[in-house]
């Protein structure tokens, strides 16, 4: 998959590997022209991505290949246990949730997974959980509490299921009590937006000590098409929505709503799954280092503020 403004470089690397291949099959020594172009397609890329729209971005979050909340666990552990079920009405596949070693250290992982295909998407429907799924991660994070293990959620998802069945069964509640508890959750809590973290659907599993942002994502009380839809009635003006919602990573710390940005490698996470997982350990390993140190009332007193000063108030 080429995004629109990929496509210049797609360009440049579908000259360059014409290019190899006349050289292999013609015993050709073009070794300075292939390497010229190279580094052209380098500067391109390095300008282009240095410079994309918040519009690119969340295109960019979005993208087709971009890794997934299991993609990450896979990579970052070895031994991860899916657990399932809410106990109440049944395991929701959008919301993932278990327990992963990181170096010798026992983690719940909770996290929103995506499909890959079509039949994936619908059983994972689109990563937009049901109520069953915030009460499964909700199940997850006071087990998590009990035995004392940290938490981390990984945040992918354009929303919380928004169907009548998943309002009949509480939605909103569900989400509500989730944030409650999260708040006083006494193991250490770590929040990471790996893809796009829309409106309470994100929220519902964001509450942490700590709130990390991947560098191409996005985070926001809408989508930019919904924004669109309701200022616009169209969604022709999503890139205007974009700009005006300043959902970005670097907005987000900007504004003092995230602790950190995570690099991603040039071109998005998706073009280096190894480097981007191991990039995000490092992060839960070294805020795990510094949350230990912290006693758990201190902690939540300090989550609780940290939440409550969001915002400015003009009068």
């Amino acid at each position: 998959m080429v995004l629109e403004f990929e496509k210049p470089i797609a360009d440049l690397e579908q000259k360059l590997q014409e290019m190899k291949e006349l050289a292999k099959g013609r015993n050709i020594d073009l070794s300075s022209d292939i390497e010229s172009l190279e580094e052209k397609i380098l500067a391109l890329k390095k300008e282009t991505f240095d410079n994309l729209t918040r519009w690119q971005r969340v295109q960019l979050s979005r993208h087709a290949d971009r890794p997934y909340a299991l993609d990450y666990i896979y990579e970052i552990t070895n031994d991860f246990i899916e657990l399932h079920g809410d106990r109440t009405v049944k395991d929701d596949k959008a919301m993932i949730g278990g327990l992963g070693d990181i170096d010798g250290r026992t983690v719940m992982f909770i996290g929103q997974q995506k499909g890959r295909n079509t039949k994936q998407r619908q059983e994972r429907n689109f990563g937009m959980a049901n109520p069953e799924g915030y009460r499964k991660a909700l199940r997850l994070m006071k087990m998590a509490e009990k035995f004392g293990k940290p938490i981390v959620t990984l945040i992918d998802t354009p929303g919380a299921f928004p169907g009548l069945e998943a309002e009949e069964r509480g939605q909103g509640e569900a989400i509500a009590r989730n944030l409650k508890e999260m708040f006083m959750l006494k193991v250490p809590v770590i929040c990471i937006i790996i893809g796009e973290g829309a409106s309470g659907g994100a929220l519902g599993i964001a509450v942490g000590d700590r709130v990390f942002m991947l560098e191409n994502t996005w985070y926001s009380v809408i989508s930019p098409e919904s924004c669109s839809s309701i200022l616009w009635r169209s969604w022709d003006y999503k890139e205007q929505a974009a700009e005006a919602l300043k959902l970005t990573a670097k907005d987000m710390k900007a504004n003092g709503l995230v602790d950190d940005i995570i690099p991603e490698p040039l071109g998005g996470a998706h073009k280096d799954l190894k480097w981007m997982a191991k990039t995000i350990k490092e992060a839960i390993i070294q805020s795990l280092k510094e949350l230990d140190k912290i006693k758990p009332e201190k902690r939540i007193e300090q989550r609780i503020e940290k939440f409550c000063s969001m915002g400015v108030v003009e009068e």
